[in-house]
């Protein structure tokens, strides 16, 4: 599995599956610590990475159970108590427990961290919608989301009815959108800016959610303006 967080919890799916439905069979597997992104390696560079090697044991699928039941659940709090636990037999866990919770509405702004990073990237001086999209990894930062989900992210900022964004030209970004040049284009060469109300968030002096329906999930988490959990870097209950 790669290191990003979504394939952290492929892997914690998967073993917890291992430990209810095929526990003989786990013992035959080996795991592999991968702690390098394998998707741009080329084939000469995989062929030279050695990477550690261990037998999958009870502890490695009770771990991983935990972690996926903790994930489902209807509030982030029990996700947030993994980092009271020793989650090192699986080295990426911890990171991604973080980088997920990173992503609640933090506790100043109601947007997480994803989003926080797209209104940096566009006051520097990055317009245009691709130009803050995850897959540049250096520049963006943040690996929870991808590219279907940073579209989805930058509409929300730019669509909300009292939006931090402005200059999104095309929408809904969706494969029937990207079907069609022109309105691929017109997406594409969108000038983006901040709105007034963008830039207080940015200095944190104004909350979206206080202007903005809110409703999205989170794990097995609802997030909805009166049951907003947030994260400041402490859990923050609603």
């Amino acid at each position: 599995m790669e290191t990003e967080p979504n394939s952290q919890l492929v892997l914690i799916w998967l073993l917890d599956y291992l430990l209810s439905h095929a526990k003989a069979a786990a013992t035959n597997l080996v795991l592999c610590h991968v702690d390098a992104s394998l998707g741009g390696a080329t084939p000469q560079e995989l062929s030279r990475w050695r990477f550690p090697a261990v037998d999958i044991t009870q502890d490695h699928l009770e771990i991983a159970s935990l972690a996926w039941q903790a994930y489902r659940e209807a509030t982030p709090q029990p996700w947030f108590n993994l980092l009271n636990k020793d989650l090192s037999i699986l080295p990426q866990l911890r990171r991604c427990v973080l980088e997920l919770l990173e992503e609640l509405p933090a506790r100043a702004t109601g947007i997480g961290a994803s989003e926080m990073r797209i209104l940096e990237l566009v006051s520097a001086g990055y317009w245009h919608p691709f130009d803050v999209f995850p897959h540049y990894r250096q520049r963006f930062q943040r690996r929870v989301f991808g590219y279907w989900e940073a579209g989805v992210l930058l509409e929300g900022l730019a669509l909300a009815p009292v939006p931090a964004l402005s200059g999104l030209a095309e929408w809904p970004f969706t494969l029937e959108m990207h079907d069609f040049r022109n309105r691929y284009e017109r997406y594409k060469e969108s000038k983006l800016s901040l709105t007034e109300f963008g830039k207080a968030i940015l200095v944190q002096a104004e909350d979206f959610s206080r202007h903005n329906p809110i409703h999205r999930w989170w794990g097995g988490t609802e997030l909805i303006n009166d049951r907003l959990w947030r994260w400041d870097p402490v859990l923050i209950a609603p």
